[in-house]
């Protein structure tokens, strides 16, 4: 039968503290133990339902973990601060001095800051690859290889991971494969392909609304044990911890997400096709020309669609911030960073999101001054926003 993420977040039903249709917030930073019999037993993890500090885990961050790994098809999820304090801590479980990593080498660039300025000080190297070219992925397999790392919708170029290949080759060799899932939510399951750790900013699609940062970490149970362990459980030691309030508030925001990002992806599908007709070279896994697009089809839940992202190259830097500038101005909008609002957000992320990335690097890789990046929002009127885009793509000489 095949995998609703949509229908496993409505199965969740949660009943407050006085009867509320939305679970108690629990607004403390401490728990209490009726005896001192249960507080030892909660540190060493024996004690079921007992909680103990907000840094280890809280009620509400509970609740959202569980509709998280629903949502995923994992055993159980742990939340975090941000994307970044969900996805360093995962990897540092994984990797101690002497190990290796394989990334693919188009990644959001905190992430691919941390593995290539980070971690090497503390002996973690990590080799960037072409994950698309699944012989070099194997190729570079080393005998101190402990994980791969991807993206299923790289960030910004749009590259498509085939994951389930990716998932055969890392259980060849023993290794884990962890899958940033932040620009597809619901539209691809990396879990249900194989992947053993799915990883996601909430700041993004799944919160929706641009006003908070989080993470998750979804995988085993005894994966989010071993994160949350007190002797040496790295989202427990390194203290990323997410606040109960915006637990709650993230967790209302997913009740959405699925209406969401069916728009998402409908307004993104019209405007990329749009555009491409119009002579302008767009990425998007949703358009026949996409080199990944028979690949993401194949993995897709389909009702979800292509997802809110797509890039257009206009050329030059100067050209696409003088086309941000307008469109922001013509209240099309924001000339911003990050994704999943309701209005559009557009950047260049070779000056931006990806600026951790050496300019040779980025040119090796295809990533262009010219390169726009855009979140489509929730416009109602897509037409009547395409019409108004074009007109500021033609005031700047781009069309």
């Amino acid at each position: 039968m095949k995998f609703k993420p949509a229908d496993k977040i409505q199965d969740l039903q949660y009943f407050g503290e006085f009867g509320g249709v939305n679970p108690s917030i629990s607004d403390s930073s401490t728990y209490t133990f009726l005896s001192a019999k249960t507080m030892f037993d909660t540190f060493e993890g024996n004690a079921e339902g007992c909680y103990l500090y907000s840094r280890h885990t809280t009620p509400s961050n509970l609740y959202l973990g569980e509709a998280l790994a629903a949502m995923e098809g994992t055993e159980t999820a742990n939340v975090a601060a941000s994307g970044m304090g969900a996805i360093t801590p995962t990897i540092l479980q994984f990797c101690q001095a002497g190990d290796h990593i394989i990334s693919s080498r188009t990644i959001y660039g905190g992430t691919y800051a941390f593995l290539k300025n980070f971690t090497p000080r503390m002996g973690i190297d990590t080799s960037f690859v072409d994950i698309t070219k699944l012989d070099v992925v194997e190729a570079a397999i080393t005998s101190k290889t402990k994980i791969i790392f991807c993206e299923c919708v790289s960030n910004p170029l749009l590259e498509i991971a085939d994951i389930a290949a990716l998932a055969k080759i890392a259980k060849k060799h023993g290794l884990q494969l962890l899958v940033d899932n932040t620009f597809s939510p619901l539209t691809i399951s990396p879990a249900k392909l194989g992947a053993d750790v799915v990883l996601h900013s909430l700041t993004k699609f799944i919160n929706g609304s641009s006003d908070t940062m989080g993470g998750v970490v979804c995988g085993s149970q005894e994966l989010i044990d071993s994160l949350r362990n007190v002797n040496d459980g790295a989202c427990m030691l390194l203290g990323a911890s997410m606040d109960s309030l915006r637990a709650a508030s993230i967790l209302k925001n997913m009740r959405t997400l699925h209406i969401r990002m069916k728009q998402h992806s409908h307004n993104a599908l019209f405007l990329a096709e749009k555009f491409e007709a119009d002579g302008l070279k767009t990425v998007y896994p949703g358009l026949k020309s996409h080199p990944g697009h028979t690949l993401y089809k194949s993995m897709m839940n389909e009702e979800y669609g292509f997802g809110g992202m797509l890039t257009v190259d206009v050329g030059s830097l100067e050209k696409a911030n003088e086309l941000m500038e307008l469109m922001q101005q013509r209240n099309l909008g924001y000339l911003a960073v990050s994704l999943g609002f309701y209005k559009t957000l557009f950047s260049a992320p070779g000056t931006s999101t990806s600026s951790e990335i050496p300019e040779e690097e980025q040119v090796e890789m295809g990533l262009t001054d010219g390169l726009i990046r855009f979140s489509i929002g929730l416009d109602n009127d897509i037409a009547r926003t395409y019409k108004m885009m074009r007109q500021c793509m033609v005031e700047v000489g781009v069309l």
